[in-house]
């Protein structure tokens, strides 16, 4: 009797490790934050790309390379930001969410940072090449898709973070700097994450309504704020601003740096000196990229030099607030030097 209360007891005290909460893994602080904010005090999730570290030169450590083979859920941009990510997601188990392919995501090609309105585009992009039937997430034999495979990658992950940028033609993946994309991008990581924790599901449902809420409200204060910076055109050191300024109606007039690991040639360089002249114009370096260039064309060309825009957040402090803290501190800095 007494052998057969214990196992009954075991059995009990086994059950909650099947409903633990998912283990996730995030690539980009932005994500990080949103994917935060949907898991709440449930738990946290994993970043790969802490303060400081680069997208488009990163090597992983054994340790990440093991919490990605690990993960029960990897929430991800896609490998149009970061390739090699890709590769190193070859041959683990577990579910994939791919922001970009989640269906109504707002996307645009590099160039494209003209206003835009979600509300009569209906986040409809299928015309474009996009597919976004799958709301992005991987679970099973979908093109693209290697969460299922059944492939395993080990510890020689650590291998895949060879120096290369995105490209800086086509399809531009700076989508998270579009506050409407994060929105819809929040009930997709609550959506996945309770197909996963179905016992949880309602606490990540309740979790991205209140963050979409406070990220709306975010939205209307940054659109008043940048209201004063329309027509104002401005240069920046490299193009991954268009979903930022198509969004507040802003005008990126040029870029210093057509891509994060391109040096810029000297004729690129002359035209963009050439068509500044005289012009009185804001330019801003960017963070993790030496700012003497783009002071230098300011003085040069009698424009004016701005803070350091950061895109990726990869200046702060990582959690849930890290998203918002973004989308104020571009606005910060573009009205320091733009505004009349």
């Amino acid at each position: 009797m007494r052998y057969t209360i214990s196992v009954a007891l075991a059995s009990l005290l086994a059950g909650p490790a099947l409903a633990e909460v998912p283990r996730v893994v995030t690539d980009l602080p932005p994500v990080h934050s949103l994917v935060a904010q949907v898991m709440g005090d449930l738990g946290e999730p994993d970043l790969l790309l802490g303060q400081g570290a680069d997208p488009h030169s990163f090597q992983l450590r054994p340790s990440q390379a093991r919490a990605l083979a690990n993960a029960d859920l990897v929430v991800w941009i896609g490998p149009e930001m970061t390739r090699w990510l890709e590769r190193a997601l070859e041959g683990r188990k577990g579910e994939e969410l791919r922001l970009m392919q989640v269906a109504g995501t707002h996307l645009q090609d590099f160039g494209a940072g003209a206003a835009h309105d979600h509300a009569d585009e209906g986040h409809d992009h299928a015309g474009e090449g996009h597919d976004h039937a799958d709301e992005g997430h991987s679970h099973g034999d979908e093109a693209h898709s290697p969460a299922d495979e059944g492939h395993t990658h080990g510890d020689e992950a650590h291998d895949h973070g060879e120096h290369e940028g995105h490209s800086h033609t086509g399809l531009d993946p700076h989508a998270w700097l579009d506050p409407e994309n994060a929105q819809l991008w929040l009930t997709a990581v609550a959506r996945e994450l309770g197909h996963l924790d179905p016992e949880n599901a309602a606490t990540y449902a309740a979790n991205a309504e209140a963050a979409r809420a406070a990220l709306a409200e975010l939205d209307r204060e940054t659109a008043a704020r940048l209201d004063e910076a329309r027509n104002q055109p401005f240069y920046v050191f490299h193009d991954a601003y268009g979903y930022f300024a198509g969004h507040y109606g802003l005008t990126v007039r040029g870029s210093v740096s057509a891509g994060d690991a391109a040096a810029p040639g000297a004729a690129h360089l002359a035209d963009l000196r050439a068509e500044m002249a005289g012009t009185p114009r804001c330019i801003f370096p960017e963070a993790q990229h030496d700012a003497k260039l783009a002071r230098q064309i300011a003085q040069e060309t009698g424009a004016k030099a701005g803070p350091a825009l950061d895109p990726s957040g990869s200046t702060l402090e990582p959690g849930p607030q890290l998203y918002a803290n973004l989308i104020r501190g571009l606005a910060d800095g573009i009205l320091s030097c733009v505004a009349p």
